[in-house]
């Protein structure tokens, strides 16, 4: 979609990953890393909402934000 860090196309993925970890490197047409995000947030957050008792699942927001800087800086190789 995106030639590289701070295109249009990454912009809309990171926007897309901070939302729904993964959907952003879905966007970029990267499946793997995709399905990667989404099951490392969803262990994230059941690991986080299992240790602090369901007070605070943050684990799904950090794993968010890494997925959102992983689709901002995506530079596809040619």
């Amino acid at each position: 979609m995106g030639n590289g860090q701070g295109s249009t196309g990454n912009v809309i993925a990171a926007v897309c990953s901070f939302f729904i970890p993964g959907l952003g490197q879905l966007v970029q047409g990267r499946v793997l890393a995709a399905i990667l995000w989404f099951i490392t947030a969803c262990i994230a957050g059941v690991l986080t909402w299992v240790l602090t008792l369901s007070l605070l699942p943050f684990g799904w927001f950090l794993v968010a934000i890494l997925s959102c800087i992983n689709a901002a800086v995506y530079r596809a190789r040619h």
